[in-house]
């Protein structure tokens, strides 16, 4: 039915899909963690932000979701740390 090169070569091609599928998941657009140091209050704050793909094949954070120095609910100082990105 199948010989060995043709099981070779699909499974080179489910091989690369993986890689490819696994990158941009891990590297690409969406929620990712960061850590900086707040320009407001001069202490280190983990963040977790939203980056959106400002070109090909460059990111840019556009939003902070949460902050560690804020309490729970919405971010609703300056964001001024989006300039450290």
């Amino acid at each position: 039915m199948w010989d060995a090169a043709q099981v070779l070569a699909i499974l080179a091609v489910i091989a690369a899909w993986s890689v490819f599928a696994f990158t941009v998941w891990r590297w690409g657009p969406g929620r990712r963690h960061r850590s900086v140091r707040c320009p407001e209050k001069k202490q280190r704050a983990y963040l977790v932000v939203e980056q959106r793909e400002s070109g090909f094949g460059t990111l840019q954070v556009t939003d902070v979701t949460t902050c560690s120095l804020l309490p729970e609910g919405p971010v609703t100082c300056d964001k001024e740390c989006l300039q450290k990105f």
